[in-house]
């Protein structure tokens, strides 16, 4: 193996260590990354910006913008106590609740900018019920993730495929990934239940004082919020039709953003933009240049030989040692460099003849989006509802979450497993 290819692989694993080790933050390890491939002359400037995936970007931006002057109108907060006063005060019935409004808004919204609105709101309800707050907040990263892996937007993951994939759509998202999301949490809500509700018994008087609660009053800005809506709908309307019109999901993203800006004025324009998260999509731009050094020294490609050699290139036993890998590595690995690694490698088992690549795309993203919930490093929204829960004064502890999350994660793999085999395989 040549001098530039040992010496990308050796960046890679330094940063990759660095990135779990959590000792840096991993927005600066992974620029620092980036820039050492091209500083070492691995990659030249030119060919790291090409390697930079701005659809991906472009999206992220686009849809934190949306969100975060969603979240002015109050909006997300009326839902959560709505949710709260429709489940009568009781604790178990808001932890379903809620858990089912972070599927549904990971879904749509994406599962990071979800959690960061409903932890909140969490904290709210369980101090009113005098519960703790650990059963909701572990319900909630677990619907998160599996919410995220519902569509294209969800997760940055899919989001992460889909801009690589130019066939993978909003819809084809929707109609392959939806079914076997729904059906992980039907199976996982009564689990939940079976798990937490002897832990947060609360009493009549604090149940009633969720009760008395009046959800309107959250509501701040009624124009606003009709604007937001407006724009919410178009957007993910856009997102059904985008291939229908030869658009991208980040233009379709980044035009709601700068519709919904120039309906709400010059004053939101600071706001909105201090509120999108530059420290993520940074991290993103130094993964993709980090990668690019692996891909241009041919480090990639043999990886995919040597994964179709030990499979003979049957599309059965490739789908499954995909989801499975993905799983396992995403759980104990953030998934969003995992999968910036996969992407190319899939893309070269294509080059060497793997004639069916549509198993092995949803292998990856159903084992790196569901993979995880595995641990508490193994998907961005687990460590900000971790992040949150600290600032709190509920730490979340590693091994407080594995004896959870580690067990539910393995048995949607296996769901996934029967899902995949009897879908794309038979």
């Amino acid at each position: 193996m040549e001098q530039q290819a040992i010496l990308a692989i050796g960046i890679f694993l330094i940063i990759y260590a660095l990135i779990i080790s959590e000792k840096i933050h991993r927005t600066v390890v992974a620029m620092l990354g980036g820039l050492l491939m091209v500083m070492l002359g691995i990659v030249d400037q030119e060919t790291a910006l090409h390697h930079i995936d701005f659809n991906t970007l472009g999206l992220l931006i686009g849809m934190m913008i949306i969100v975060s002057i969603t979240a002015d109108t109050g909006l997300f907060k009326f839902i959560a106590i709505w949710a709260a006063k429709k489940s009568k005060g009781n604790p178990v019935r808001i932890l379903i609740a809620l858990a089912l409004i972070t599927a549904l808004g990971s879904a749509f919204l994406d599962n990071v900018t979800t959690v960061l609105l409903m932890v909140p709101v969490t904290f709210s309800i369980t101090r009113q019920l005098r519960v703790p707050p650990m059963p909701f907040l572990i319900t909630q990263i677990i619907a998160a993730n599996v919410g995220g892996t519902a569509t294209l937007i969800g997760d940055p993951p899919n989001i992460m495929i889909g801009s690589a994939v130019k066939e993978l759509t909003f819809v084809a998202f929707i109609n392959n990934l939806t079914p076997i999301a729904v059906l992980i949490m039907v199976i996982y809500l009564p689990i939940f239940v079976l798990l937490f509700r002897k832990q947060i018994q609360t009493t009549p008087e604090l149940t009633k004082s969720i009760m008395d609660l009046d959800e309107k009053e959250l509501i701040t800005d009624h124009q606003l919020l009709r604007k937001c809506l407006i724009v919410l709908g178009l957007t993910i309307l856009g997102f059904f039709l985008h291939q229908s019109f030869h658009l991208e999901s980040a233009t379709v993203a980044l035009a709601g953003a700068f519709i919904l800006l120039l309906l709400t004025g010059e004053h939101m324009l600071e706001a909105a933009f201090t509120k999108v998260e530059w420290t993520t999509i940074f991290f993103f731009v130094g993964l993709f240049v980090l990668v690019s050094g692996l891909i241009e020294t041919g480090v990639i490609a043999r990886l995919a030989a040597q994964a179709i050699e030990l499979t003979h290139g049957n599309v059965v036993a490739t789908s499954f040692l995909i989801l499975w890998f993905s799983a396992l590595a995403s759980a104990f690995l953030d998934n969003i460099p995992f999968v910036a690694t996969m992407i190319p490698m899939i893309q070269e088992m294509g080059n060497m003849g793997v004639s069916n690549l549509e198993p092995l795309w949803w292998s990856l993203a159903l084992g790196a989006c569901l993979g995880g919930n595995g641990t508490l490093i193994g998907a961005s929204a687990n460590l900000i509802v971790a992040g949150l829960s600290g600032k709190e004064g509920h730490p979340i502890k590693f091994i407080q979450y594995l004896k959870y999350g580690f067990p539910l994660m393995l048995l949607s793999i296996v769901i996934s497993s029967f899902y995949s085999y009897l879908r794309y395989l038979i």
